[in-house]
């Protein structure tokens, strides 16, 4: 029993070796024979033989020996083919690039490279190999900027920067000076009271500065001996004269430049009496504003009694700057506005423009005139003024925050078109509070950058400086 176990189990191996072996060996082969078929149909169908079988088999018996030469051969058409298309994506590509710049121009940007610490942009060198003295970092190859000044941003860039701009225009620019001041007396309207001969304060109805005052009220009494001298003479050349009117007529005139008043003749003339106290009047109405005596004192001659001021009208002395003064005539409008009454505004006129600029301020004074009936305006106040001048017309403006000041000079940002930027120097005029005059500098229907001209400005400075640097 085992022998024929052992004979069985024998078989049962030769026989499962050679089924592997033949899976093994035909379906490769089938699969060789099929794709070759699947060829030589193929080449057939190109050459018009589909149909012949004879000379099918011979080609596939001829592939099959010149199998490594198709290979070969199909390889070198695959190079051949890539070849041609790269060659053609490299002659389009130069065609394009032809078109935007030509060759000498491209061979420029290369010519001569400059390199570049990139965190230190004043290290510029031409050696490649060089390092940064002062941070160590290996140098890069400084970018062609193009030409200087000339700043190129992408719509995108633009965009995210809120770049806009706005057209030079010819208008007219009504000019308008705002400035500040403060109120002050009307000096046409102040009046000094004060004796022409010494004498002593009697009676004072006046006692404090700020009283008020009405035209004729009797202010004080002064006693003055020269003053009761020259009404004797007078009375005594009344009785002595016997119709001689030169004695009289020289009696009444030293009077008068003694400060008597008509009045006070005519009363000595008709009374006949000498009066020791000689009154003293308010010329006009107002408000004491000094106030330099008291009763029983001793005056002088040609010394200030009493001051008084009608406040009825009061001036506003404004500041002008100097770039303004030409902007300010006489007989101009002017408003003011006070902090009392922020609601109120005050008109009046200037009055005059004095001819001296203040060395510390470095400005004009004007004088401004406002009437003021009801005294509502204070000396010493302070205002906010507004002048308006006489407009300019068919100026060529700007917005104002198109303009760069930088001390030394202004510019603005002028758009090229295609997202280019460059700055230009410009000379201003006259300026009101959104529009600027240009003098010089820009012509009608340019366009010029209102928002983040600044940063524009700054970009353009630092590729003018590295241009420079790398000229040097």
């Amino acid at each position: 029993m085992p022998s024929i176990l052992s004979t069985i189990t024998g078989q049962l191996r030769k026989h499962l070796v050679l089924a592997f072996i033949v899976m093994a060996v035909g379906i490769p082969l089938n699969y060789y024979l099929y794709s070759s078929w699947q060829k030589v149909d193929a080449v057939a169908a190109i050459n018009g033989n589909s149909n012949d079988d004879q000379n099918s088999l011979a080609l596939l018996e001829e592939m099959s020996m010149d199998e490594q030469v198709i290979s070969e051969a199909a390889h070198d058409h695959e190079e051949q083919n890539a070849t041609s298309s790269l060659s053609s994506l490299t002659t389009n590509q130069e065609s394009s690039t032809s078109q935007k710049e030509s060759a000498v121009e491209h061979a420029a940007k290369h010519a001569d490279p400059k390199y570049i610490c990139p965190m230190h942009a004043d290290i510029i060198t031409d050696d490649p190999d060089a390092t940064c003295p002062i941070c160590g970092m290996d140098l890069v190859v400084l970018e062609n900027l193009g030409e200087a000044d000339v700043v190129e941003l992408s719509p995108t860039i633009m965009n995210v920067l809120g770049v806009r701009t706005k057209k030079v225009k010819r208008r007219t620019i009504y000019r308008r000076i705002d400035s500040v001041g403060y109120v002050t007396y009307d000096e046409k309207k102040i009046r000094r009271v004060s004796l022409r001969t010494e004498g002593w304060i009697e009676k004072l109805n006046v006692k404090t500065v700020g009283e008020r005052v009405e035209h004729g009220d009797l202010l004080f009494q002064v006693y003055s001996p020269k003053l009761v001298n020259a009404q004797e003479e007078y009375l005594q050349a009344l009785e002595q004269s016997n119709g001689d009117e030169s004695l009289m007529k020289a009696s009444r005139e030293r009077l008068r430049a003694l400060g008597i008043s008509r009045l006070q003749i005519e009363h000595l003339k008709e009374s006949k009496v000498v009066d020791q106290l000689i009154s003293i009047y308010a010329p006009q109405d107002g408000v004491v504003i000094d106030l330099n005596i008291r009763e029983g004192a001793f005056i002088p001659p040609s010394t200030s009694v009493v001051s008084l001021v009608d406040l009825s009208s009061v001036w506003l002395m404004a500041d002008i700057f100097e770039s303004q003064i030409d902007w300010v005539r006489e007989g101009q409008t002017a408003e003011a506005k006070l902090s009392f009454m922020p609601d109120k505004i005050w008109e009046g006129t200037v009055e005059y423009v004095y001819p001296t600029v203040d060395q510390k301020t470095r400005s004009v004074k004007a004088r401004l005139r406002f009437d003021n009936a009801n005294e509502l305006l204070k000396p010493n106040m302070y205002a906010s003024v507004t002048i308006f001048a006489r407009p300019k017309r068919k100026v060529l403006t700007i917005p104002r925050e198109a303009l760069i000041r930088t001390g030394s000079q202004e510019r603005v940002i002028v758009a090229q078109g295609e997202g280019r930027f460059k700055p230009a120097i410009v000379h201003v005029g006259i300026e009101t509070d959104s529009k600027v005059e240009i003098i010089g500098g820009l012509e009608e229907g340019q366009e010029v950058v209102v928002s983040s001209q600044f940063l524009i400005d700054s970009e353009s400075s630092m590729r003018a400086a590295l241009l420079r640097l790398a000229g040097d």
